[in-house]
């Protein structure tokens, strides 16, 4: 085994086992949606108390998966960036799918519509991203999925306003509910974005889980996007 393959295999092992506690893990998917909190605010989402929170906070900093933002006295951590977002989904697609149930409320809530660091995921977020693929206003380059400008001409009549994003590009994100693509990166951003600014979403505090609104759903509709 060369050098690089053991230094794989070691940072591996340190992944697990900063995943491998639960509070570490519920701290990290509170902040999956792409938001910063203070310390005291994730301590009680993981139902620990803030010196446990501190010490786990640091381990979370130093392995890499969160950085801290100071503002004057104020300290708020985030994730270190979208790909941790991204593996923290894809990690539970490691597991087989569970035999077929009643979903919790929560959990239906969070199938069909979340945010998946600050971009549209669910149900609802990949069958936006295979209408744009279908109408042909997506296109995959070397630097990953753009919006070319005949799909932003197409989603401004909508009603979603979109200046200066088709200069950005987006990517393919494996959603752990769906097991299909929805759309990453800068451009989902963008695009997730004007949607709440559009008034097509709106949040549902504490967690990650995002209702359309009647109008959001009649655009959608238009835009050949189908909700069951």
């Amino acid at each position: 085994m060369n050098d690089d393959a053991a230094l794989n295999r070691y940072q591996l092992a340190e992944l697990g086992s900063l995943l491998a506690e639960p509070a570490r893990t519920a701290m990290l998917l509170a902040l999956a949606d792409g938001t910063a909190r203070p310390a005291g605010e994730l301590a009680q989402l993981a139902g620990i108390g803030a010196a446990t929170a501190s010490a786990h906070l640091r381990r979370l900093l130093d392995g890499g998966l969160l950085a801290l933002h100071v503002q004057g006295r104020h300290r708020y951590y985030r994730l270190a960036d979208e790909r941790v977002a991204a593996m923290l989904e894809s990690l539970t697609l490691a597991r087989a799918p569970l035999p077929c149930a009643l979903p919790k409320k929560g959990d239906a809530q969070l199938q069909r519509a979340r945010c998946c660091y600050r971009h549209l995921a669910g149900t609802l977020g990949v069958a936006f991203c295979s209408a744009l693929l279908q109408h042909g206003w997506l296109r995959t380059g070397s630097r990953g999925l753009q919006l070319l400008p005949h799909g932003a001409d197409a989603l401004a009549a909508s009603g979603l306003p979109l200046a200066g994003v088709p200069a950005l590009y987006g990517r393919s994100c494996l959603d752990w509910t769906e097991r299909r693509m929805h759309l990453g990166g800068p451009l989902g951003v963008a695009l997730t974005t004007a949607m709440f600014d559009a008034g097509w979403l709106r949040r549902l505090p504490p967690g990650r889980a995002l209702r359309p609104s009647a109008d959001g759903l009649r655009r959608f509709g238009l835009l050949g996007v189908r909700l069951d």
